[in-house]
Order: C-alpha cells, then structure tokens, then sequence
C-alpha cells in the first residue's frame, strides 16, 4: 500500500516539473489534479460503503443519545411534577380552611371570659394541629424587614421609632406557607 502511494506521489512530482517546464499550469493546479486522481483511485466501492455505514452508525448513536436524555429529563420532570402534585393536592382545601381559623381566632380575641366553650377551643386545637401535621406554617410577620415575597403591603404609617422603618408594624391578615410554599400572604402595614 506504502508503495502504491510512493509511486503516485512520484508521478505527481514528475507531472509538476513536466509542466513547469512547458509552463503550461499552474503548479497548484497540477497537485490538485494529481491529488484528485490518487483520491479516485484509492477509494474502493467498498470503502465508500463501510464510510456510510460508519457515518450512519455515527448518527444513530447520536440520535439514540439524545432521544435516551430526552426520556430521561422528560421521566425526572414527570417525577418531579408528580410528587410536588401529591405533597400540594390539598392546597386548595387548605387554603379555605384558613379563613375558618382566622374567624375562629377573631371570635377569641373579642369574646368575653367564658363565652367560648373548652369543646370548641379543642376542636379548633385539632384542627390546627392537623394542619400542622400537613406542613401548614404559620408565617411570622410583626417585627419582621418587609419582604414582598412573602408579605402583602396593605399601607404604610410613619414608624413609631427609627428602628421600625420599613419592618412591619402590624399584620391584619396572617400568612401561611405549606411546605415552604407560600399559600397565603401575610397582609401587613409596614412602618415608613
């Protein structure tokens, strides 16, 4: 094989000098003419069959690759997806439950001694206690720098002192997250 190419690359040689002797072409166009004609002789049915097998293989694999992470990014999504759907498919029935705490809460904070009978202080108990047992957290707002990802800005009042600029001074509504989602923002008035 070494021979065959020796002696192609002297007739190419020879061909040059023949040329530029006679100044007939351009040198460059002769190697590029002589290259071409070893290319063609070189290349076998064969090998041009093998070549497009091997490129076709090539291309397959990268095919099959890609299509592989595909699945695999769309099976880690869909996982994903899945348990966020399960931890967070009460959401909604927790979110109208809140507002039966908040009047529960209120009914408390403005009843006379003795109105609200120990059953329905334990009921409510319970039901806070399973919420909490379902991830609900109660946000913790008053005092707190005001953050507006997580506190809903109803007003602003001028701070009672230079310490409580821009912290919430009270909250009319509270927050809640749910497995550190926010599910309810805290309505608050924040100190200016």
């Amino acid at each position: 094989m070494k021979k065959k190419e020796e002696e192609r690359a002297e007739i190419v040689v020879e061909n040059v000098y023949d040329q530029a002797d006679t100044g007939a072409i351009n040198d460059l166009d002769v190697l590029n003419e002589g290259e071409t004609e070893v290319n063609t002789k070189e290349k076998d049915p064969e090998l041009s069959e093998t070549e497009k097998l091997n490129m076709e293989l090539a291309e397959m694999k990268d095919k099959y690759i890609r299509l592989y992470s595909e699945f695999d990014n769309f099976r880690k999504r869909t996982s994903k997806e899945k348990l966020e759907l399960i931890q967070t498919a009460s959401e909604n029935v927790i979110v109208d439950l809140l507002s039966v705490v908040d009047d529960y809460e209120r009914a408390v904070a403005n009843a006379k001694e003795g109105e609200i009978s120990d059953g329905i202080s334990l009921i409510f108990s319970k039901l806070n206690n399973t919420l909490q047992a379902k991830g609900v957290k109660e946000m913790v707002a008053k005092g707190e720098v005001f953050n507006p990802d997580i506190h809903d800005c109803i007003t602003q009042f001028d701070a009672p002192t230079v310490a409580e600029k821009g912290k919430v001074i009270e909250v009319v509504e509270k927050g809640y997250l749910l497995k550190d989602k926010v599910i309810r923002f805290a309505k608050v008035i924040v100190g200016s």
